[in-house]
């Protein structure tokens, strides 16, 4: 799963600026595991405040398993972190 996406909170944790960028479910998993750690959250702790199980937390931060988007929405929100979908410009199409 591939997600088009720019967001401040990003930027702020890599300390540079981001851009639009293709995210792949690992990149999006190290970005939640960063931002949980820059928050000094455990695991179990962010897995509670977001209502999710543990082994789901664990499988996304690492890329795996295939979670439903209204689950890694819950994460991203319980973070402070957000997804934008933007439409993209194909080759064929003129701006």
């Amino acid at each position: 799963m591939n997600f088009l996406c720019y967001n401040e909170s990003f930027a702020y944790l890599c300390g540079e600026i981001t851009t639009y960028c293709e995210m792949d479910a690992k990149e999006i998993g190290n970005i939640i595991k960063e931002r949980r750690k820059h928050l000094g959250v455990n695991q179990q702790t962010l897995a509670d405040l977001a209502g999710v199980g543990l082994n789901t937390l664990v499988a996304i931060e690492r890329g795996e398993g295939n979670p439903q988007l209204s689950t890694l929405m819950t994460i991203l929100d319980t973070l402070g972190l957000q997804i934008d979908i933007h439409l993209k410009t194909l080759d064929y199409e003129t701006v």
